[in-house]
């Protein structure tokens, strides 16, 4: 007998610029209610196959919590539907929270709560020849005619107490491209590649590897960043020769920044980041493969 597919989406909720969001749990009940608005406004993909059960959790979390090496919060919530009691027919398991306090594996973190784009996940599991049959579906289509139906979206913005912009189904994959182009928009186009290797090909090896931007080697789920002082820097600058000391001293200080965004940003999606000290700039490529 074959075993079970799981297939991993989101609900994107894009707040009204202004707004953050009030509550980042539901309780079990209101947990439940939006599980039945994902179920109808999920009817277009679902119909017609049967023992396909949905997850969710009543939560909703910074992109960066989701799209980390493992996919841990999609991987929970698959664990626990799996460990759930069986029913004879396809399931509905919402995940809420106690005095708005999830699971530790579940709870969203402080920290991210702040960002305008929330994303709710959810898990579909079912007998291989229905995933099989409704998963490229859901990829092809989703992104253009997943949006989130009145009903739903008017819940979610009472539910987490904020006004909502957009609210649209994604597959995780969606999420992915949306998350590239976001960071190209805001800078940060060098930094994907690490990222986009770190969760899809966590045994490959990546590098940031073009000036100015910080060198970074990442390798067994580990990103090295070459950690210089302003002398070794200014050695791998091409134009340093035309700069005077208090030039170079800024744009060191400017590098340094954007070590540190690069470092954070990697860390916030769970990739574990280490400063190795390379005393000599022609070595530093060899120091941090090491």
């Amino acid at each position: 007998m074959n075993p079970p597919i799981v297939s991993y989406g989101l609900l994107a909720i894009e707040l009204i610029p202004g707004q953050t969001l009030q509550r980042p749990t539901l309780a079990v009940a209101e947990a439940e209610m939006l599980g039945q608005h994902l179920v109808k406004d999920l009817q277009p993909w679902l119909a017609g196959h049967g023992g396909i059960d949905l997850a969710l959790v009543g939560a909703a979390y910074d992109p960066v919590e989701l799209l980390r090496p493992g996919w841990p919060l999609h991987a929970e919530i698959a664990h626990l539907l799996h460990t759930a009691p069986p029913m004879p027919d396809a399931r509905v398991l919402c995940l809420g929270a106690h005095q708005e306090r999830l699971p530790q594996a579940l709870q969203p973190q402080a920290e991210y709560a702040e960002g305008p784009l929330r994303w709710l996940p959810f898990v579909l599991r079912g007998p291989a020849d229905s995933m099989q049959a409704i998963t490229p579906h859901l990829e092809a289509e989703l992104l253009e005619r997943g949006m989130a139906g009145a009903a739903t979206a008017l819940f979610a913005q009472s539910a987490f107490a904020t006004a909502i912009e957009h609210a649209r189904y994604m597959t995780l994959n969606d999420g992915l491209a949306m998350m590239a182009m976001q960071y190209q928009h805001s800078g940060l186009a060098p930094v994907w590649p690490v990222i986009e290797t770190a969760l899809l090909s966590p045994t490959r090896s990546a590098w940031i590897d073009q000036a100015p931007e910080p060198l970074l080697y990442f390798a067994e789920g580990t990103a090295h960043l070459a950690l210089l002082d302003c002398h070794q820097w200014a050695r791998m600058q091409s134009d340093a020769a035309s700069q005077s000391a208090e030039q170079l001293e800024r744009r060191f200080q400017q590098f340094q920044m954007r070590q540190r965004q690069i470092a954070a940003l990697l860390q916030a999606h769970g990739i574990a980041v280490e400063f190795d000290f390379c005393a000599d700039a022609d070595t530093a490529r060899n120091v941090l493969q090491a």
